[in-house]
């Protein structure tokens, strides 16, 4: 007879314990608000991040149709050249187009006074636009190298004339900071302005920003406070975003409204945005807008000698980019010539006539 082993049989007749439902369906509802949230962060980060961009030339990207440099880091930028030709000019000017535009926005001067000044005129698509590369560590600084690149590039010599419209304005002051030894002049049109550059008074920046419609303050605070909520404030559906992008009628002064015509029908205003909204459009307000390390209100003559001018014009009726802070500057800085427009807006430079008028004071020092 065997021996007895001392062991009692299971209740369960020797089977494995049975597992504990309760406690395993108590452990997952405690982890599914973790799971949740996990799950509303990876979503918020997905819609939080902008499509890579549609480089130029690439598989998926848009065709290079125009002539490129090649910049020192290996970028390329495509420009555009008008008036007389290069080897025949008097005065090479490069021309930095403003939001939303490309190489071929630039000064519309007449041929006659191109053929009588000897006006050469070289502008080009800048980082993101049209058919020039991306350039994600762009800064204020980045610009004013390129454009000396460019310079350089295109064999324009030691010195060049220099304008820009709206945000290529507000690449005016970079280039006078960065590379002031390479210009032979300045114009400066309906600059966009920075509204936290130290040096303004709070009333100055506070009146220059109430003229804003409502959905742009919150444009440019989320593109100067929180940069990496741009892409998501100018696509989401819940608020209205940037006034400009979406092409408000509310920002178009009565003359603005009289030329708009000749900017939105433009038939290659699709290279604008062609490598995405991101690289170009947001890119452009968080640079502009962004925490710059310091102010065009500290910037020194660049031409103590009286061997250049600087100008700028702006439209008293601009509701896009507001006089104000141009005003102000022009009244601090005494080396710049300002000419307000009384009755203009944003699009002056388009104006019929006007980039001869522009021009003529640039070159010729005369008033407008």
């Amino acid at each position: 007879m065997a021996a007895d082993s001392g062991k009692k049989p299971s209740a369960n007749g020797g089977k494995a314990p049975a597992p504990n439902k309760a406690s395993d369906s108590g452990g997952i509802a405690k982890r599914l608000p973790r799971i949740a949230l996990m799950f509303l962060l990876a979503l918020l980060y997905r819609q939080l991040q902008a499509p890579p961009p549609k480089i130029p030339g690439t598989p998926g990207g848009p065709p290079v149709t125009s002539p490129r440099i090649r910049l020192q880091d290996g970028r390329h930028l495509a420009y555009h050249e008008s008036g007389v030709p290069k080897d025949q000019a008097k005065h090479k000017i490069i021309f930095v187009h403003g939001f939303d535009s490309c190489r071929y926005d630039v000064l519309r001067v007449s041929p006659e006074l191109a053929q009588e000044l000897g006006i050469y005129l070289l502008s080009f698509d800048r980082p993101g636009y049209g058919e020039s590369d991306p350039h994600p560590g762009r800064t204020v600084k980045s610009i004013a190298l390129d454009i000396e690149q460019l310079a350089d590039a295109m064999e324009l010599g030691p010195k060049f004339y220099l304008t820009g419209f709206s945000m290529g304005g507000e690449i005016m002051w970079s280039c006078l900071k960065y590379i002031p030894h390479r210009l032979a002049g300045v114009a400066i049109l309906g600059p966009v302005g920075n509204y936290w550059w130290s040096g303004f008074p709070a009333n100055v920046s506070r009146e220059a920003w109430n003229v804003q419609v409502a959905q742009d303050k919150w444009a440019v605070g989320v593109a100067h406070h929180a940069p990496w909520l741009t892409y998501w404030w100018n696509t989401q559906k819940l608020f209205p975003a940037s006034s400009v992008i979406s092409f408000n009628p509310a920002i178009m002064s009565q003359e603005d409204m009289a030329v708009i015509p000749k900017f939105a029908y433009r038939s290659y205003a699709y290279q604008s945005r062609q490598q995405g909204e991101h690289e170009s459009l947001h890119r452009d307000m968080m640079v502009g807008f962004g925490k710059w390390s310091w102010s065009p209100l500290e910037l020194e003559d660049p031409f103590p000698g009286g061997e250049g001018k600087v100008h700028l014009w702006h439209g008293a009726e601009d509701l896009i980019v507001p006089v104000g802070l141009s005003r102000y500057i022009s009244q601090r800085l005494p080396w710049v010539r300002y000419h307000e427009l009384p009755t203009a807006g944003h699009l002056f430079p388009i104006a019929d006539g006007m980039p001869d008028v522009i021009l003529k004071s640039l070159l010729l020092g005369d008033d407008e």
